[in-house]
């Protein structure tokens, strides 16, 4: 799975962002990333923080437990999630990757 590896102490995630969505969500797979859909503009900070707050919440760890380590300019980023391991990262993002496995 390219978009999800083993780090560590947690998971490696190749994020795909789209900010001024009309939803924030992991919306699926998109290519080798994991694309994720918020609602802030990438203004201040404001779309990395929200990408932050929706994968901690679908991952089900606290928001600290979530770093963007590269790519906070640009749509493809390198997150790093710590307290989780990849079995457990594909259960609970399971329900929102598309099974389809091709871009969104």
């Amino acid at each position: 799975m390219g978009w999800l590896g083993p780090c560590a102490g947690g998971v490696v995630l190749r994020i795909h962002a789209q900010p001024g969505a009309s939803r924030s969500r992991v919306a699926g797979v998109y290519g080798e990333a994991l694309k994720v859909q918020v609602r802030a503009r990438p203004v201040g900070g404001a779309a990395n923080r929200e990408l932050v707050g929706v994968l901690a919440e679908a991952l089900a760890v606290r928001p600290a437990a979530v770093s963007v380590e590269t790519g906070a300019a640009g749509r493809h980023k390198r997150v790093v999630v710590t307290g989780v391991d990849v079995a457990t990262a594909l259960v609970r993002l399971g329900p929102f990757v598309d099974k389809g496995g091709g871009p969104d």
